[in-house]
């Protein structure tokens, strides 16, 4: 695991990011003035802040509160109650270091709730099952499409009836997969 990966992980299972102290320790560097250098680098790349005390913040969507459920059927009485909050990035994110944001362009995948303009959160590294939205490359081009297979053949399916399914020629390989999409209304 790189050193990146290390200090998400720590963030992630404590919530909050190491001392230079323990980064020393964490990452295997020997000095307090090596962590400060990567630790400078990082809030160079906009991995990390530094918030208005000087503490390490990485740079995350934000924790947002959840107030409970919402009828999508018929209508009930609703009452607002804190239920808890959420980052988003823990909810959405499992790998940071592999996952990124494509912005969505042609209506292929429209009956599957994925709109022109829209941004997709993918994750690279992951093996597609049957039935996965993925980012494919299909005889050297890219595409968004379900991932399908029938028998030993694996072949790409779009959600809008006017797009034929595709039957790589050479290669199909899957460089990420669909976690979630983005809308902005």
């Amino acid at each position: 695991m790189d050193r990146r990966s290390k200090l998400w992980s720590f963030y992630k299972s404590k919530k909050r990011m190491p001392t230079f102290s323990e980064m020393e320790k964490l990452l295997g560097y020997k000095s307090k003035a090596a962590v400060s250098y990567f630790v400078n680098k990082l809030v160079k790349d906009g991995t990390i802040r530094k918030d208005t005390r000087g503490k390490l913040v990485p740079k995350t969507l934000g924790e947002v509160k959840v107030l409970g459920v919402v009828e999508a059927g018929f209508p009930t009485s609703a009452s607002e109650e804190l239920v808890d909050t959420m980052s988003l990035d823990e909810y959405l994110v499992d790998n940071k270091e592999a996952t990124y944001l494509l912005k969505v362009k042609g209506d292929s995948m429209k009956d599957a709730g994925i709109m022109p303009g829209d941004l997709v959160l993918v994750e690279r590294g992951k093996t597609p099952k049957s039935g996965d939205i993925v980012v494919a490359e299909v005889d050297g081009e890219y595409t968004l499409k379900y991932y399908r297979t029938r028998g030993k053949r694996h072949y790409l399916e779009a959600a809008n009836d006017k797009y034929k399914d595709i039957y790589p020629s050479e290669t199909l390989t899957i460089p990420a997969v669909v976690k979630a999409v983005l809308r902005k209304y």
